[in-house]
């Protein structure tokens, strides 16, 4: 069998976790993609919305995608979802990003 001829990897839809551990290491599930990283900022796209992530010193530790889990480390700031409800916020967040 060569490479053309594997299956796709099929995903389970599952539930969206958030867990942190005093605001150094945090590990998601339910994330369907990372969009986009850097030191001080991560927007994911998880089953319940997109999630950006902000804060100081951010590493990206782990990162399965079969399974939809990924765990950074650093210094936590803030976490928030972004979807239909805020809309202005997710136009000057996108915005920023394409520039």
């Amino acid at each position: 069998m060569n490479y053309y001829e594997k299956e796709p990897v099929q995903r389970v839809q599952q539930d969206h976790a958030v867990k942190i551990d005093n605001r150094k290491n945090m590990e998601i599930t339910g994330v369907k993609e990372v969009d986009s990283f850097d030191n001080e900022e991560f927007l994911l796209e998880t089953v319940m919305g997109y999630l950006i992530v902000r804060g100081q010193n951010l590493q990206l530790k782990n990162l399965d995608v079969g399974d939809g889990v990924v765990t950074i480390k650093g210094k936590i700031y803030e976490l928030s979802y972004v979807d239909e409800h805020s809309q202005e916020k997710a136009k000057g967040f996108f915005s920023k990003l394409f520039k």
